[in-house]
């Protein structure tokens, strides 16, 4: 599981080298690397085998809406594999890398069964919406709810 958060920085040709605690996750996993696509104006990286069942839930939807083929055109069709070098790090594709805003600084952020890569500045943007919206009664009553 991803857990945790850390900054980090791009090298110049949008490589980003993963943490260890990180990379310990994936050496769990039969290949070395990421499938990484676009969602909440981040990056998404999933392991092939988490790819593998998300993939498989999206193909068993039985709502066919248009939305759901516009998130599915983008979410799949805009995914890349970013395998790992030898250093530990992965290439962001151009496209993704701007979708995300990402240019030097970026920070990685563990969501269990995935970790988002988020530029610094946008990553500051949510985390202060996340402290504006836990004065919502209904969501401090969703967190409560989980024995936090």
């Amino acid at each position: 599981m991803f857990r945790g958060s850390s900054f980090h920085n791009l090298d110049p040709k949008g490589r980003l080298i993963i943490p260890a605690r990180f990379r310990d996750v994936l050496k769990q996993s039969s290949i070395d690397g990421l499938m990484v696509s676009m969602m909440d104006g981040a990056l998404s990286c999933y392991t092939f085998e988490e790819w593998r069942k998300i993939e498989g839930r999206i193909l068993d939807l039985s709502v066919k809406s248009e939305h759901m083929r516009r998130f599915r055109r983008i979410f799949i069709g805009g995914a890349h594999e970013c395998m790992l070098d030898k250093q530990g790090r992965i290439l962001i594709p151009p496209s993704l890398r701007q979708h995300a805003g990402l240019k030097k600084e970026v920070i990685l952020v563990g969501v269990l069964d995935h970790f988002e890569v988020w530029a610094k500045d946008i990553w500051a943007q949510e985390d202060e919406k996340l402290q504006n919206d836990m004065k919502d009664e209904d969501l401090r009553n969703e967190v409560a709810a989980l024995g936090l």
